[in-house]
């Protein structure tokens, strides 16, 4: 079970995520308002209203979440620059 120590949103309505294995990565979650349950969320003030709870991501007090694990595998890791 992976877990979530930062959640950023940023835009185009995606979250740029830190792990706790420190690994940094961003999740496009486009896909994911094209169903019912996360229609709300094509508002971009609410969308960036995202609450890090840690095992999951949530919006609207819990009516809309996704898991750290979702998003660990739905997400691309980030390729830091080399000094």
């Amino acid at each position: 079970m992976h877990l979530l120590t930062q959640v950023t949103p940023l835009p185009d309505y995606k979250l740029a995520l830190t792990f706790g294995t420190g690994e940094t990565k961003v999740a496009d979650i486009n896909p994911f308002l094209q169903t019912e349950a996360f229609e709300s969320l094509h508002n971009p003030t609410l969308f960036n209203t995202v609450a890090n709870k840690e095992y999951y991501v949530e919006w609207l007090d819990g009516e809309v979440d996704l898991s750290a694990d979702t998003l660990w595998h739905i997400s691309t890791a980030i390729k830091h620059k080399e000094k």
